[in-house]
């Protein structure tokens, strides 16, 4: 037996007294079409009554004996469909039934908790929702649900390619829901959060069509776009501004007031440009300056609460049991995609230098989606880039971390190197130290 929200059964007790209603006034009654419409209240009622006795029996038994009542006597106006009379006059004792059922509802059964889902879809991106979902996980009165959700590689032709589903690779402590196993039409929860904002706009990857924000916000009254990512020094550019997820959400939540002001600056330009003021609701008071998640999971991290392998310990750890210095190597989309012979380039000579030093170990963090967008928008230089990996990775004297997981690598590392990009912000919280490299300069320069 399905469980109705609280709400769902007043609002269908609203319904079957507007019906019961437009009966008791309607002074030329077609005998039929009353007998089907109350044979439909019946059902409905008795659907309501089976699901108080099903879930609410400790509390439920009184709106059960008024669905009763209320049964029985829209038999009897059934009954008399073609007595206009009677039935007008079984129709006001109706009515009065409607009333109590309603404050029965009301008064004595719990108020719904608050319904919030998470759709997350890449595992590495869990931390941009994660402490909004810790606080909804700790409140009694809301019943949070984590649902990882398919995604695709998009082939050269834009269409879908390979799907991936990262739900094993959330931490344990996440409890996952099967998102075959929650039917966000059906369950219309009240808020829905994601960190993808981009629909069918991304030329890399794509969510499943049934995820998009344009399609999520017609099941729910607050859906809440986080961003993925954390703008350097607050400064966002134009097209993290301007997509459907920003679109479609009923709340955006930023890093800082600076940030926002970026947001709303942009969107009302778009406005503007595409004649469309007004579209996206009222753009001051969506967008939110409300901090990053991100931010208070770095702050929150401890080496203690990660698992570090016995692999890396071995290269991290000397024979006397002291410890090298960990360099965290970085490396972003974006600088591979400005130019990318370039950028292999440099990643080559700065493997050679780390390899060469033995004071300290290299911790290789290629940004999580690197490979599939060379492959799809730098398909030439795939090869050559999957050559690099192997060697380094085959070689054993570094360390290549291709995990969900970028704070046990920014916790494990003594300082940054590498590219500019929003695990410098993060770092930055660390305290630890920070240089960003130049793809134009080697080292034999």
């Amino acid at each position: 037996m399905e469980k109705f929200k609280k709400r769902e059964m007043l609002e269908t007790v609203a319904s079957l007294s507007q019906i019961n209603d437009t009966i008791a006034r309607s002074n030329n009654l077609n005998g039929d079409a009353v007998i089907g419409a109350l044979t439909d209240c019946q059902e409905t009622a008795i659907a309501i009554g089976s699901c108080i006795e099903e879930h609410y029996s400790d509390c439920g038994t009184e709106a059960v004996h008024a669905l009763e009542a209320y049964c029985e006597d829209i038999y009897q106006m059934s009954v008399a469909a073609n007595d206009t009379n009677q039935c007008k006059k079984i129709a006001k004792k109706v009515q009065k039934e409607l009333v109590e059922i309603s404050n029965k509802i009301k008064y004595d059964l719990p108020d719904d908790k608050k319904e919030i889902v998470f759709l997350p879809y890449k595992a590495s991106m869990w931390d941009s929702l994660e402490s909004v979902w810790k606080k909804a996980d700790a409140d009694s009165s809301c019943d949070a649900y984590v649902i990882p959700i398919p995604y695709y590689d998009r082939n050269q032709d834009g269409t879908l390619g390979t799907m991936h589903y990262e739900a094993d690779e959330y931490p344990d402590y996440v409890p996952i829901t099967s998102f075959n196993d929650y039917s966000i039409a059906e369950r219309r929860p009240d808020e829905i959060y994601i960190h993808n904002p981009y629909d069918d706009w991304n030329r890399v990857t794509s969510v499943h069509p049934a995820f998009y924000a344009s399609e999520l916000r017609k099941h729910t009254d607050m859906l809440v776009y986080i961003p993925y990512f954390v703008a350097i020094n607050d400064n966002v550019e134009r097209h993290f501004c301007t997509t459907p997820g920003v679109f479609y959400a009923h709340k955006v939540i930023v890093q800082s007031e600076k940030t926002r002001e970026i947001y709303i600056e942009e969107l009302q330009k778009y406005e503007k440009e595409h004649d469309c003021k007004g579209a996206f609701g009222n753009i001051k008071e969506k967008i939110v300056a409300g901090g990053s998640p991100k931010f208070d999971k770095v702050m929150e991290a401890k080496l203690e609460d990660f698992n570090i392998p016995e692999e890396w310990n071995r290269l991290i750890e000397n024979p006397d049991g002291s410890r090298k210095k960990v360099m965290l190597y970085n490396t972003t989309i974006e600088s591979m995609l400005q130019n990318t012979e370039k950028m292999l380039d440099k990643i080559e000579d700065v493997l050679k230098v780390f390899k060469d030093n033995p004071e300290v170990v290299l911790l290789w963090r290629p940004h999580p989606i690197l490979k599939a967008t060379l492959k799809s928008m730098r398909n030439e230089f795939f090869e050559r880039y999957e050559q690099i990996e192997k060697e380094y990775i085959d070689g054993g004297w570094g360390i290549y971390d291709d995990t969900s997981d970028m704070y046990r690598a920014i916790t494990l590392s003594d300082a940054y190197y590498g590219d500019w990009s929003s695990v410098v912000e993060l770092y930055k919280r660390t305290g630890k130290p920070i240089m960003i490299q130049n793809v134009n300069v080697l080292g034999n320069d």
